[in-house]
């Protein structure tokens, strides 16, 4: 580091110079490579001659070796030797225990993870909004088995006991049977709707589980609701049917006009009905409707009836739509297919 220095004083003479107490001999004369010695501060010196004058005093020499800053170079730490494992444990040892600001900040980010964990609020609102979606899943699978798996099955069921009822036909040669002589359940016809693409064994009984939830047709055939068979000479042949799932074989009766075609397959005979009337709703105990007169359907006196029934307004079971008809034409199996279910 260059010290600094003042400018030569232009005022200073030789004379000032042999005055100066700071000054050797062999400092009198300077060389002109080396700047003038720096100097005190000045003092008055009174002369015969004129007015006092300012003569300066020199500074002490510069001792350079003092004010030099020397950095001590302090001799390097050890490094750690040895694999990943050993310098991790050097920097453990090094780091020494956490205090102040580190455990502080340790301390802090315990708190905050314990304010991440959800409260008790939270846990219960996330398992009620868990409960609701999986009892909403559930209804929804119900809902698709009642409207859809349910006809599957029932079709299927169905349509096996029709095959199995035209095979024991053919194999016993056909012979129609009297009324009461079919157990609850058992397969002894087949109804046929050709407007509606309608195929459907008919059992005996209108059991809920042994006939209607298998896809089948039932006969009234139980004390005060027991209807005539379609051999009968008189009476009114009265049938249920679901109207929706499990098979739903009188889905679209309200759908019928008069003059439609109705068509009962026996063991012997093919019974063609012809639709004549329909009443849109009446209340479940109205057991009128099938009586062997018909309450409300148009007919004057005894006949050989037909009477459909099934639930209303659709998937409910409040109310009962009624289809009425009469037989027009009774052919034996042996002849073939009557028209309506040809072509």
């Amino acid at each position: 580091m260059t010290s600094l220095r003042p400018e030569r004083d232009p005022w200073r003479t030789p004379q000032d110079t042999e005055q100066s107490p700071w000054l050797t001999p062999q400092q009198h004369q300077e060389p002109s490579w080396y700047p003038a010695a720096p100097m005190g501060p000045t003092e008055p010196v009174a002369g015969a001659e004129g007015p006092a004058r300012a003569v300066s005093q020199p500074l002490p020499p510069e001792d350079h070796a003092t004010m030099t800053l020397r950095r001590v170079r302090e001799p390097a730490a050890a490094q750690p030797t040895g694999g990943r494992a050993e310098r991790r444990k050097a920097a453990r040892r090094a780091a020494g225990p956490l205090t102040g600001g580190r455990a502080e900040r340790r301390k802090a980010a315990r708190r905050a993870q314990r304010a991440r964990k959800d409260s008790v609020g939270v846990i219960v609102s996330r398992l009620t909004g868990e409960l609701f979606i999986t009892v909403g899943a559930l209804m929804l699978l119900f809902v698709a088995y009642q409207l859809w798996w349910t006809n599957v099955i029932a079709q299927r069921q169905a349509g096996g006991a029709a095959d199995n009822l035209q095979h024991a036909w053919e194999e016993s040669g056909g012979e129609d049977r009297a009324a009461g002589a079919f157990s609850p359940g058992q397969g002894f016809a087949i109804i046929y709707i050709p407007k509606l693409d309608v195929k459907a064994p008919i059992a005996e009984g209108i059991g809920k589980h042994k006939v209607l939830d298998r896809g089948m047709v039932g006969h009234y055939a139980e004390g005060p609701l027991k209807t005539a068979m379609p051999w009968d000479a008189k009476g009114n042949f009265s049938l249920a049917g679901h109207r929706n799932t499990h098979g739903e074989p009188f889905r679209y009766v309200n759908r019928l006009r008069p003059g439609d075609k109705i068509v009962v397959e026996t063991s012997s005979t093919f019974y063609t009905y012809e639709m004549t009337s329909r009443l849109e709703q009446t209340p479940p105990a109205n057991v009128g409707v099938i009586a062997p007169v018909p309450v409300g359907s148009g007919f004057q006196g005894p006949g050989r009836y037909l009477t459909l029934t099934t639930c209303t307004p659709e998937f409910t079971s409040t109310y009962r739509m009624i289809v009425w008809g009469k037989m027009v034409d009774e052919r034996p199996r042996s002849k073939g297919r009557p028209d309506a279910l040809v072509g």
